[in-house]
Order: C-alpha cells, then sequence, then structure tokens
C-alpha cells in the first residue's frame, strides 16, 4: 500500500500503474484507469512538477514521437520500504554482538569514508560559498534535500529531509558526526553549528556556517 499523498486518488492510481506496468503514454493510462485522456495529461503535469515523474520521447515508424511517462527515483517513497527497518534491525544486532564501543568504531570508521569522499569532492571548488552549493549537490544526490542560503550572519545550510531518520533514531552516533564530517569536508576557514534537528522535533536539519575570523 502506497504512502499517503496531498493528491487524488487518479494521481495515486497513475503512480500504481507506472510502478507495475511501467512507462506508458496518456491515452493507454487513461483507457486502464477508465479516465479521459486529458485528465491523465493534468495530473501527469503536477505529478512532473512535483517531480514524481518524467517523460521521455520514444520514436514511432510512423508519425510524431511518443511521448512515455514514467516514476522518478523520488515516487520510491510512495511504495513499501524494507530499507528502514533491514537498517535498525542490523545496527541492533552489532550492538547486542559489538557492543557499544563495537558500534561506535563503526560508525567513526563510515564517518572516515565520507571525510575521505567529500574532502575529493570539494578539494578543487573555490571558496565556501562554492564548496556549500557542491556539498549541497552531494547530499541531494543522497537523499538529503540540501539547499544553501546566505544572510547577515553567513551561511545557512540545510536538509529538508533525512533519509536515514530511521537508522539515526535507533543510533544516535549516526547524527553526532555530522558536524565533524561537515567540518573536514569544508575545511578549516568556516566554523559550522547547528541550528534545528529533525531528531529533535524540527521540520530540518540545519546548520549555520560563519567563515572563520
Amino acid at each position: 500500500m502506497i504512502q499517503r499523498m496531498r493528491t487524488s486518488g487518479t494521481r495515486r492510481d497513475i503512480l500504481i500503474d507506472l510502478k507495475t506496468a511501467g512507462p506508458s503514454d496518456a491515452a493507454a493510462l487513461a483507457g486502464r484507469l477508465g479516465v479521459t485522456a486529458m485528465a491523465v495529461r493534468q495530473h501527469l503535469y503536477a505529478l512532473r512538477a512535483e517531480r514524481l515523474v518524467l517523460a521521455r520521447k520514444q520514436p514511432r515508424p510512423l508519425g510524431r514521437p511518443a511521448k512515455l511517462w514514467q516514476l522518478t527515483a523520488e515516487a520510491d517513497r510512495y511504495f513499501p520500504d524494507a530499507h528502514a527497518d533491514l537498517a535498525v534491525g542490523l545496527i541492533e544486532t552489532m550492538r547486542r554482538t559489538l557492543g557499544e564501543d563495537g558500534l561506535a568504531a563503526i560508525i567513526a570508521a563510515r564517518s572516515d569514508n565520507h571525510k575521505r569522499d567529500y574532502r575529493a569532492a570539494l578539494d578543487t571548488v573555490p571558496g565556501l560559498p562554492g564548496k556549500l552549493a557542491a556539498l549541497a549537490e552531494i547530499r541531494t544526490r543522497e537523499g538529503y534535500m540540501a539547499a544553501v542560503t546566505n544572510d547577515a550572519e553567513g551561511y545557512l545550510f540545510v536538509e529538508n529531509h533525512c533519509p536515514i531518520c530511521s537508522a539515526a533514531k535507533a543510533c544516535t552516533g549516526l547524527c553526532a558526526m555530522e558536524l565533524q564530517v561537515f567540518q573536514a569536508a569544508l575545511g578549516d576557514g568556516c566554523r559550522i553549528e547547528r541550528t534545528d534537528h529533525i531528531l529533535a522535533g524540527a521540520r530540518r536539519c540545519a546548520y549555520r556556517v560563519t567563515p572563520a575570523e
């Protein structure tokens, strides 16, 4: 069963149909769902605005290319996902078999890998604004929906989604290491402070980044 969406039942039906039947044009979708092609197109454009579907042109032997609609990776969140349960289960298994010290060592090793990868990606990017923008792109690809804004106090690095939220609740050390990871990635030319935290009840995670004096 898909998660609750702030969309109509027809849009939910479209997502389910594209998931089960694969890429399809609007006319074929309309026929299977029992609605008009015009109504389906309106819903598809709305879903595209939410980045849940995209359209690709497919050449046909005769006539104009067909526009085939398909799901994006972002639509996966509306379908059952056992990854969260698996991650939490693995964490609890490591805690029981390795103890808290062993689990902490694994988290530290994971953070070291992130530090190395992020530093390699940002090393040649000039300036703090550029590094923040590049880091936001990386984190967005990882599912964090990251963005950067700036004001009189400096920069605000925002993550509007936490794709590891269930695991982070089971092991708070995952979040505790993020400041170290970001600091290592951005270098000594700035200071970082967490201002909002999803696990503390905020709608997002946010970090104040100020250039070092």
